[in-house]
């Protein structure tokens, strides 16, 4: 009877101060103006309901405090926004009051120097680098042809074999990426750099707590021994002479009177974003959009009638060019589709500079906004039957005008650079895997998606030769 007595009392005692922590950690962020909603533990906040409840967490909080409610996730007191109209405010307004707010692991692992992380003159410089690199000039007449030799030899013995589409994906936007950057072929380098990129995404949607063991501690790491890598790789580049007619030899031609020039560590900032931001993107895009035309075989049948079309007086090894690039109309609505079905950019964060006023509420200098951006694409106001995979949906718009297109590749000065590149890398995979091969699922893989679109056994499919 003692023991139970002392057990029952260690369990009140827990509880108690369990509801005490809880309710300090509330007082603490209880300021006048702030919106409704709850702020969780200390230091970790609500950060481990977020990433393993995602979207019903929001769901939740939004039908308990309205489209604007204050939270703790991933180490910072945050405002999550979940207004449509203002989360285009937000995005196309920085400067007055906004700045990127990513949090402190993202920060730590894709380097201080990091575009999406810098602001002002270091940003314009860091932005200009960039587009210098990924401009549609640049695409046409340099990277797509790169890319259409990696495709057609990346998956040229799909047939006959069951895959990992999931697998292939991440590893075929990764390549395509180190080749373009670095003319990196398959081969040792490449495998270093995959291994610890792949450590490296992980950590970057993590607590910052450098713990042995956590995704964080791995990003970390990974991103040290990424940036000896780079290192050596410029450092042989320098010393070699050769010219390669990449994305390195244009950074390293950049000379000190240069607008551009960078220093050694803004250029490994700067490919670790270009890798990162592609590879998330390109490879998530192209299994989901597998996933997507494997259900539904009256948009298969029509993006491959297109695709079939521009390989009409081709052979099987002629590339496709930039006019055939631009015709894929359908594919491009394909793409986008797959990008608001999939949900596969959640949302962006930005962090305030100054008091803000949002709706009636005040939102702390320092505070995080999260611009929540999942349920706007199931919004049946702005997309008709949003349940429903249907590219048509998206032909005849001028997208660059589309009111919430942004939601897909960031506004304002934070549009993202690499967009016409990723559609570039998406668009050819699809024309050579569609013209090439049929396949089906196998196995019923199960798909989650958040915080990250992934499968986590795979995602399996029996490919065949078209002609079979």
């Amino acid at each position: 009877m003692v023991v139970l007595a002392m057990v029952i009392g260690l369990a009140v005692s827990l509880l108690v101060t369990c509801g005490a922590v809880l309710r300090w950690n509330e007082v603490r962020y209880r300021k006048k103006g702030l919106p409704p909603g709850t702020m969780g533990w200390p230091v970790f906040g609500e950060t481990t309901e977020f990433l393993k409840q995602g979207p019903s967490f929001m769901k939740n909080q939004r039908l308990r405090y309205g489209s604007l409610f204050k939270s703790h996730i991933l180490g910072c007191p945050t405002v999550v926004c979940m207004d449509p109209e203002l989360n285009r405010f937000i995005l196309m307004n920085e400067g007055k009051g906004f700045v990127p707010g990513y949090p402190q692991s993202m920060l730590d692992i894709l380097g201080r120097s990091n575009i999406a992380a810098v602001r002002g003159d270091m940003h314009k410089t860091m932005r200009s680098c960039m587009l210098g690199l990924v401009s549609p000039p640049m695409i046409r007449d340099q990277l797509l042809p790169k890319i259409d030799e990696f495709m057609r030899s990346y998956i040229d013995d799909w047939g006959g074999r069951v895959i990992d589409i999931q697998e292939k994906t991440k590893e075929m936007a990764l390549m395509s990426a180190l080749k373009q950057i670095a003319s990196i072929e398959t081969g040792p380098v490449s495998e270093a750099l995959k291994a610890e990129i792949f450590r490296l995404v992980l950590g970057t949607l993590s607590l910052p707590i450098n713990v042995p063991g956590t995704n964080y501690h791995q990003g970390f790491k990974a991103r040290k021994r990424l940036v000896c890598i780079l290192r050596q790789l410029i450092e042989e580049r320098r010393v070699s002479g050769c010219h390669h007619n990449d994305m390195l030899d244009s950074l390293l031609k950049m000379d000190d009177s240069s607008r551009g020039k960078l220093d050694d560590e803004q250029i490994i900032d700067l490919i670790i974003a270009l890798v990162y931001s592609g590879y998330e993107t390109v490879s998530t895009t192209s299994m989901m959009a597998v996933k997507y035309l494997h259900d539904h075989p009256g948009v298969l049948m029509e993006l491959r009638n297109e695709h079939l079309e521009i390989r009409k007086g081709k052979s099987r090894e002629d590339a496709i060019d930039w006019n055939d690039y631009k015709s894929m109309r359908f594919t491009h609505a394909v793409i986008l589709e797959t990008l608001r079905m999939a949900t596969v950019v959640n949302g962006v964060l930005r962090k305030t500079t100054q008091d803000v006023a949002m709706k009636g509420f005040t939102i702390p200098k320092g505070w995080r906004i999260y611009v929540y951006t999942r349920e706007i694409n199931y919004d049946p106001l702005i997309y008709p039957q949003p349940l429903s995979f249907n590219p048509w949906r998206w032909l005849g718009k001028n997208m660059d005008s589309h009111q919430h297109f942004m939601l897909f590749f960031g506004g304002g000065a934070r549009m993202c650079p690499g967009k016409e590149l990723g559609t570039a890398e998406i668009a050819t995979f699809l024309h050579y895997f569609v013209t090439r091969y049929r396949w089906e699922e196998v196995g019923g893989d199960n798909i989650l998606k958040f915080p990250r679109v992934e499968a986590p056994n795979g995602l399996h499919i029996r490919v065949r030769d078209d002609e079979d």
